[in-house]
């Protein structure tokens, strides 16, 4: 079960430098995640929900 793991956050890692890799060649095609974040933290709703989210998630995962 750890190997399948590891395969699979290798596998997520690897997608994602090949998507920002192809972002960066193609910007037209693939908007880089600089845009992507700039057009979404734009909005205040988004940001106070990416806020409440990074603190579920640290709650619930990183507090022991």
């Amino acid at each position: 079960m750890r190997l399948i793991t590891i395969a699979v956050y290798s596998l997520c890692l690897a997608a994602a430098l090949i998507l920002t890799a192809w972002s960066h060649r193609h910007p037209d095609r693939v908007t880089p995640v600089a845009g992507l974040l700039d057009s979404i933290l734009s909005a205040r709703a988004a940001r106070i929900t990416l806020l409440v989210f990074w603190w579920w998630l640290g709650w619930h995962f990183l507090v022991s």
